[in-house]
């Protein structure tokens, strides 16, 4: 393998592959599916929080004691944060490879499990004030931006204080914030439900509007986030912040942050400047379809079709880190004496994985973005306003196939 990146604990591996076959490859399962929705999809299909057949199934009512539980792996966590040795602390690989990773394969799973297992959700749910509705998402944007910032930009983000000082400042403002605003403010606010809660908008088990479990197509799963506000700024973070940490290990960018700007300095300013080019792309190809469209104010009700983008994204640059790295967490966590296998995942695997989540992660968008199109567009305009997007679909895709293949 070839091209390391660092990730706030351990590294990801990553295959140069022909650069010829996988843009190639990208670009025409792109035209093609544009093309094929084009002529073949003039209504919308999917149904949001409406669809989905009913399960009978009747899951038992373990979610306190599942929540204890967590609560206990995560004073678990803190412990080794606190008591650890400095080399070969567990508490940032459950931190970072466990529990930040691990949570886009579980959520794409089963939904979104964080909700589920979040201790903070044994808090009473009684709101002195109601939220308000103007907040929408931004408050978890922040803290996603915060937690990148952490794991791509502090000085040392693998150093066991570092995460406790983030711990406990993000601990101590999501109990205040959920002892003022009730369980709401976790919904919205609690940036890693949030992150758990949109990806697992594309899992094929859902709940409908009557909170009955349903299985689902994933676009139906999709179609049901709801534009708020701080919804695409928290897309946006999870794009961004991917593409910064992909661009972070490029030769000019490593020697870019050892001159004398000051790595932190630079760093912010990368992420940042990441977060909003992906964002200013986004805003002005949806100015550029409303215009086309003859309709304002489209780009909140597009967010959704950048969530499988952004799980593209995610799965690509994580998932040999997660492989490898997770096996060294519950080694250092258990205290086993145990190899790390090292060869656990091929190459030809890795590559295949890295290159399939993105091209699959733009065309789901893609799809997405259609059916958006053709309910919210005058029927005569619907494709025409839509190029926008399939050229900001292409922008995103080449960006993130030249990030892999640079790595």
């Amino acid at each position: 393998m070839s091209g390391i990146l660092a990730h706030g604990v351990g590294s990801r591996g990553d295959l140069p592959i022909p650069v010829f076959y996988a843009y190639a490859g990208a670009f025409a399962a792109l035209v093609v599916s544009f093309l094929a929705l084009g002529l073949l999809w003039p209504d919308s299909r999917f149904r949001g929080d409406i669809a989905g057949r009913v399960l009978s199934v009747r899951l038992p009512a373990m979610s306190r004691l599942v929540r204890v539980l967590t609560l206990v792996v995560v004073a678990y966590t803190v412990g080794w944060l606190v008591l650890g040795p400095e080399e070969g602390n567990a508490g940032p690989h459950l931190v970072y490879v466990i529990f930040w990773v691990g949570l886009v394969p579980a959520s794409l799973v089963f939904g979104p499990v964080w909700r589920a297992l979040s201790p903070l959700r044994l808090l009473p749910d009684r709101a002195r004030r109601p939220l308000p509705p103007r907040l929408g998402y931004w408050p978890a944007a922040a803290g996603l931006l915060a937690f990148t910032w952490v794991e791509l930009v502090s000085p040392e983000p693998a150093a066991p204080y570092t995460l406790l000082v983030f711990l406990l400042l993000y601990g101590g403002a999501q109990i205040l914030a959920t002892l003022r605003y009730g369980h709401a403010w976790l919904a919205r606010g609690e940036a890693f439900e949030v992150y758990s809660t949109l990806i697992g908008h594309l899992a094929p088990f859902g709940r409908r509007a009557d909170g009955r479990l349903v299985l689902r197509n994933p676009f139906d799963g999709l179609d049901a986030v709801r534009p708020e506000p701080g919804l695409v700024a928290t897309v946006c973070v999870l794009l961004g912040s991917t593409g910064y940490d992909g661009f972070s290990s490029a030769p000019v960018w490593v020697d870019a942050l050892q001159s004398g700007a000051g790595r932190v300095v630079l760093g912010t300013a990368g992420l940042v400047g990441a977060i909003v080019l992906v964002a200013a792309l986004y805003a002005g190809c949806l100015w550029l379809a409303g215009r086309i469209g003859g309709t304002r104010g489209l780009a909140p009700g597009f967010a959704h079709s950048l969530v499988p983008i952004a799980v593209g994204y995610l799965v690509a640059h994580y998932f040999s880190l997660l492989v490898i790295e997770g096996q060294r967490a519950f080694v250092l966590a258990l205290g086993l004496s145990a190899e790390v296998d090292m060869e656990a995942v091929g190459p030809g695997t890795i590559a295949a994985v890295q290159v399939l989540a993105i091209v699959i992660g733009h065309v789901a968008g893609v799809v997405a973005a259609h059916d958006r199109s053709v309910r919210l567009l005058p029927p005569a305009r619907a494709v025409a306003g839509q190029i926008p997007m399939f050229v900001l679909m292409i922008c995103y895709t080449l960006g993130g196939l030249t990030l892999l293949l640079a790595a």
